[in-house]
């Protein structure tokens, strides 16, 4: 994802030294008969969407783990959604060769749904560390732990509790958009939502929500400028909603930084759409982005507190503009 000049500024400050940006042995997984309801948002499970994607190793478009990832996530979603496809789109790259790209989308009860959304998250990594403090490693692809396989994670599990939880006049798209982050600069990112929007569904989606970065320790989750400009309705109905429900610590209603993300594209299109980001996170495109930076305490409070948006009855649906 991009954010402001400002923003960017800040992320570029060199984290603590010492800061161990590789990892000694592969995560594992957590034993998946910890989940104690088959209806209900498990942390341990999307932890392990998170160690597989992780495991793959980078995933930027271009490399044997981009296919890999790709692949996973739609064996993943054939098992729970009731239509999977990709979208495949190229991209002539300033930096390289020409970049064959691949959105997945899955949805469930979504053709004879009364309102329809479309929950998103980048499932490519970033090709560059662009702002590793080691100026050796700034070419060097990242991990992308939780930037890139954190929203992923959320998004499989999301879906697996919506078989049974998904209230029947709501339809749901999962998109895993691909081409967010390969840059290096903004006209060469979010290129899978581009595509998405020219490319729309029909029926089309009423509107969105997009994760991304939701995974680090330190979880808060302010409200993103651009989707209180864009998406205003919704994006104050989901955070008066997370404070009634508990989760205001988490999502707390305050204004944080200016973000440039794939929410971009689909409310240029005119579908309102809220990026959930905790951008304050200081290995963002470092070799430091890896999974022990990661909670999943974090995206177990994003996870349920999507299922308590998405199980609304009846479901939220935006004013015609």
């Amino acid at each position: 994802m991009g954010a402001t000049l400002s923003v960017l500024a800040l992320a570029a400050m060199v984290f603590a030294q010492g800061q161990s940006t590789s990892q000694t042995k592969p995560p594992t997984a957590v034993d998946a008969t910890q989940v104690q309801r088959v209806d209900s948002f498990s942390k341990q499970l999307a932890w392990n969407h998170l160690v597989k994607q992780v495991n793959i190793g980078p995933r930027y478009p271009g490399s044997d783990g981009h296919l890999k990832c790709r692949d996973w996530i739609v064996e993943e979603m054939k098992k729970v959604a009731q239509d999977t496809a990709t979208q495949e789109f190229t991209h002539k790259w300033s930096k390289g060769p020409t970049k064959t790209m691949w959105n997945v989308t899955a949805t469930q009860g979504w053709k004879d749904a009364k309102v329809r959304i479309v929950v998103l998250a980048h499932w490519d990594t970033r090709p560059t560390a662009d702002y590793d403090p080691v100026p050796a490693n700034q070419g060097k692809p990242i991990l992308g732990a939780n930037d890139g396989a954190s929203g992923v994670a959320v998004l499989v599990e999301l879906a697996r509790v919506m078989q049974f939880r998904r209230p029947k006049d709501l339809g749901i798209m999962d998109l895993f958009t691909d081409g967010e982050d390969l840059g290096p600069s903004l006209d060469e990112m979010f290129l899978g939502a581009k595509h998405f929007v020219k490319n729309l569904p029909s029926p089309r989606p009423d509107y969105g929500i997009l994760l991304d970065m939701i995974g680090d320790k330190d979880l808060k989750i302010p409200v993103e400028p651009n989707s209180l400009s864009y998406a205003r309705e919704l994006t104050l109905a989901f955070f008066n909603l997370a404070k009634v429900r508990g989760f205001g610590s988490t999502f707390p209603m305050e204004e944080g930084p200016i973000i440039e993300d794939d929410h971009i594209p689909l409310n240029q299109a005119g579908i309102p759409t809220l990026d959930l980001i905790d951008f304050d996170y200081e290995p963002w495109h470092t070799l430091g982005d890896t999974i022990d930076k990661c909670s999943a305490d974090s995206w177990g409070k994003v996870g349920d507190m999507m299922v308590e948006w998405l199980v609304q009855t009846p479901p939220f649906q935006p004013k015609k503009r």
